[in-house]
Parts: structure tokens; sequence; C-alpha cells
């Protein structure tokens, strides 16, 4: 999670802030760059699916022309040959730098030691295991859940195109769902985080020197926590699948779990973050509420199991848990649109009429983001970056990105289109402005940089990142303290340990980016931006 060490002040300038190429001098105020005229240095005229429009009116005609401008002008791209194999190698990869607890013999990340080896101990359970958020030595469970529930759809929808990578993502959940059943052990509680964030974010140290406050955070019966059980039992749910035909005892017992987990958030229902506030906020906060968690956690049981209490929950619940709610929303607080999408595979594959209202929903969430169109809480970046408001914008562009390629094959193989209003968005679109998020990250952008540590020659050198930014144990043996800590927090020079893999939160809507660790909404990685890329690699490692 984005954090500071306390009494360490965010700088109001950077040396290593980069900032594309500008002809004019307008300037935003949360921005020290520029605003840029111009979407790249070089274009190269890439082909264009063709849009079908039926008649349109002089007006019509006028908006479609804008339409198809906005679309162009999106698609130009550099035309750069992208590995995407490789970089679908390191997304992977990344996890293991992220992994708590006692490392397996085949960690591949060497600079990494065992860690939180004593998780659990004050509540007499063994809670090790599971994987860090972010830059931090937290582990909070409401996005260590929704990482595993993407990574799990990854491999469901995309697993057979990751080839010798399949192995190494199935491990990657395992070592997720491992946990999760950990901290689900006893029945009516989830253990939801591990660690004190206020303690933590007070000092900057290696996760295997932690002497911060490893207090233990959990919901009851008497303490809901609908939306943090919820995405659980969505997880559980979705692994299973993944186990399904490779461990079918070990699915059987993750579905059993995604079970009992999802009756005891429906029957006890409330956020956490009102039972477990001062721990959780402002970190993972839900700010949406728990309704969608429940829905989402029900799609996911009802994907897995195929019984029909599950579908019948969907159907009557569709209304009293705002289903058709902020359709443009996807990520670690709101599922709404990947529930819709989820759900509406169902209706594109004629076997679920009776969901016909999700599938109108993610025509709807398709519909908002396609640029000259889009809702106003969608922006493109002038470089054709997705920018919504908020920090660590990546986590944004590679969720909804997902999105539009797992609807985009569901479309393909029903043969269908999305109609929006005159407009009428075709599957090959839809991967294409999918594909075009991917190749900014990897390099396609103004700063001609890469924003996945690891990949290309040029790419975020001073990642916010504990581990990553002090020196390994082997490099230095000896204890680093809390505040010891800040020396390398502070330095301008580039991270010891290179955290491979790893997608940073990104340049802001004016596509500059500031290589500095302070600057944690832009230089800080999360699980859970690079969970939905691991699908997006994928598929496009096998369709470029």
């Amino acid at each position: 999670m984005p954090s500071l060490p306390q009494n360490v002040k965010k700088p109001t300038e950077s040396r290593h802030f980069f900032c594309p190429k500008s002809s004019f001098p307008p300037r935003l105020e949360d921005s020290p760059c520029p605003l840029s005229s111009s979407i790249y240095g070089h274009i190269t005229h890439n082909s264009l699916t063709p849009i079908s429009v039926a008649r349109l009116s002089p007006a019509g005609a006028t908006a479609m022309s804008s339409f198809r401008a906005a679309v162009f002008l999106l698609l130009l791209a550099v035309a750069s040959a992208h590995d995407y194999h490789d970089a679908l190698r390191k997304s992977i990869l990344f996890f293991e730098g992220q992994r708590s607890g006692k490392l397996p013999p085949d960690q591949r990340v060497k600079w990494r030691r065992d860690s939180a080896l004593r998780d659990g101990s004050t509540v007499g359970r063994d809670l090790t295991g599971g994987y860090y958020d972010a830059g931090d030595n937290i582990k909070f469970g409401f996005p260590m859940a929704f990482t595993t529930t993407l990574l799990s759809w990854s491999i469901i929808d995309f697993g057979r195109t990751m080839g010798p990578e399949l192995k190494n993502a199935v491990k990657a959940v395992r070592w997720a769902t491992d946990y999760l059943l950990k901290v689900t052990v006893d029945p009516g509680v989830v253990y939801v985080q591990v660690g004190d964030a206020f303690s933590d974010h007070n000092c900057w140290e290696r996760p295997e020197d932690m002497d911060t406050l490893r207090t233990v955070y959990k919901i009851d019966r008497d303490h809901p926590g609908s939306d943090v059980a919820g995405e659980t039992a969505a997880a559980l749910a979705a692994a299973s699948i993944v186990f399904r035909s490779r461990d079918p005892s070990y699915s059987a017992l993750l579905l059993n779990r995604a079970v009992r987990v999802f009756e005891f958030a429906d029957t006890h229902r409330g956020a956490y973050s009102s039972s477990l506030h001062a721990a959780v906020c402002p970190f993972y906060c839900d700010v949406n509420g728990y309704q969608d968690e429940l829905l989402w956690g029900a799609a996911w049981l009802h994907k897995a199991s195929r019984r029909r209490v599950y579908r019948e929950y969907i159907i009557k619940n569709e209304v009293v848990l705002h289903a058709g709610d902020t359709i443009n929303e996807f990520g670690w607080d709101n599922k709404h649109a990947g529930i819709n999408v989820l759900i509406s595979k169902e209706v594109l594959m004629g076997r679920a009429d009776y969901f016909e209202n999700f599938k109108q929903n993610a025509d709807g969430f398709i519909c908002s983001l396609l640029p000259g169109i889009s809702h106003p809480q969608v922006q493109y970046s002038p470089g054709g970056l997705i920018f919504k408001a908020g920090g660590s914008n990546m986590q944004h562009v590679t969720s909804l990105s997902f999105l539009l390629v797992a609807y985009s094959n569901y479309l393909s193989h029903s043969n269908k289109a999305v109609p929006c209003g005159s407009h009428s968005a075709s599957p090959a679109l839809l991967r294409q402005l999918a594909k075009r998020q991917v190749d900014y990250i990897l390099g396609d952008n103004p700063l001609r940089m890469s924003y996945m540590v690891g990949y290309g020659e040029r790419y975020p050198q001073r990642i916010h990142h504990r581990g990553s930014s002090l020196p390994s144990v082997k490099a230095h043996p000896a204890r680093i303290h809390c505040k010891e800590g800040s020396l390398y927090f502070l330095t301008p020079n580039p991270n010891p340990n290179r955290l491979v893999g790893a997608v940073v939160g990104g340049p802001n809507v004016t596509d500059a980016f500031p290589d500095s660790r302070p600057y944690f909404q832009e230089s800080e990685p999360t699980t859970y931006i690079n969970a939905p890329l691991v699908g997006l690699l994928s598929y496009f490692s096998a369709h470029s």
C-alpha cells in the first residue's frame, strides 16, 4: 500500500521527473510537467478494424466522424515489436518477490529471504505465507484476495496460451490460496490483515528485518466484513477451477471453503472498514460498500459449482445489491464491471437469458471506455493511456483492459458486437484498445519508457519498495533498523535489487513520470496491477 515513512515529506521537485516533449506551456496544478500537445514523437499508421454503423443522420455522421477520429488517434502506436512472452514471464516472476513466509527451494528471486515467520502467533494460529501487497510489509487480505481472483481468472481464460509459464502462474495462485485457507480455518472468522500499517509505515526496512507490530485483525459474527469475506470466497472459488483437473482434492477443499466463507459473508452483513476502521483505513477502506462483493462471490461460486442456489441468489439480489451501479469501475474495491462481464459470458453462450441485464450492463461498461464517447470518469492521457482519478493508475489500466479482452473473446464466440448508440464496437476493436494499453506499459509512450521493471532498455530505477530499495541480506547481513532505512529511501541512487516484472503506478494524466520513491502513487508496484496483466500478456503472446 502506498506509504511514506513518518516525518518524511513528499518532495516538491525531483531530479528524476521525466516529462514528455511539449510544444506549448499549459500546466496542470498537480504536475511539474507541461501538458503534451502531441500523442507520439513518431507516428506509424496501424490498421483499424472498421466500426459498423447503421444509417446516420447528419448529426449522427458528425458524431461518428468524431468517434472514428478519437479511436484512430488512440490506436496510432509506435512501431515496436514487443516480446509479450518475456513480459509474461517477468510479470509472474514479480509475485515471487512479494512472497511472505518461508520461501521454497525453487525460489527464483534470490535477493529475498524468509520473513514474518511468526505471523499469527499472537492469536495462536499459523498465518505465515501469502503476499505483501505492494512496497510495504503488511499483508492486507482484501487486495490479496482480489489478486488471487484475477490471477485465477487469467489462468481460466488465457492459461492455454501461457506455455511453460503456466506452471509458474499456478504456483503463484497456490501461494495465495494456501494462505487464504489458513485465514479462513475457523468457521465464522476471517483473519483479514497481519501487521499494523501505521507502525510499518513509520519505518523503511526489509521484510527480513521487520520488527514492527504484527497485529492480527479479524472479522467475525459481531464484527462483520462482507466485502473482504465475499472477495475471499470469490478467490477460493475461482482458484478451485484452476485446480479442478490439476489437483482435484485441493480443488474440492477450496470450493467447500468458499461455500462456507460466502455463507458467513452473506449471513453477517457489513463492511469491514466499519468494523476495523482504525486498522484498515485509509489504506484499503471499502468506499464502495460490500454489496458488489456478495454478487461477485456468488458469481464465482455459480461458475465453480454450477449449483442452482447461486444462480437464484444472483437473480434475486440483482437489484437489491445494486448490480447496475458504477458499471465502469473494476478493482480491489469495486467489482461491478467484472461481475457484469463474468456473468455475461453465459448470456452470450445462449445458456442464461435470465442474466440479460448483466449483459446490458457489460455493454454499457464497454461503451464507457471507448475514446470519443467515453464516460466522464474515464479519461485518456495525451499519450493514449486510460486514466482515472486517484492513485496507482495502472491498476485501472490493467484491470479494465483485462475485461476488454475477456469480453471480446466472449463476443467473438457468439459472433456479436457491442452496440453503443449509433456505433457498434467489434471484438477486434476491444482487443486493439486493450493492446494499446499493454503496449503503452511496455514502452510505446511519449517517454519511451517501460513501466515494467526489467523489461526493455529503459524502466523505473527507484521504485517505492522497501525490499528492492534496501541492500539485500546477502549484501548487508547486519540488520537495518527502522529509521536507518530512511537513508536508502531518500537516496537518488537506483534501487540495488531489481524487482523484475514489477509494474509501477505509472505516469500522471500528462504522461509525466517521477522516477522517485517518495512519489508513491506513481512509483509503487502492487500485486493487483500485475494479476490481470498476466492474462493480457498471455493472450497477446499468442495473438500479436
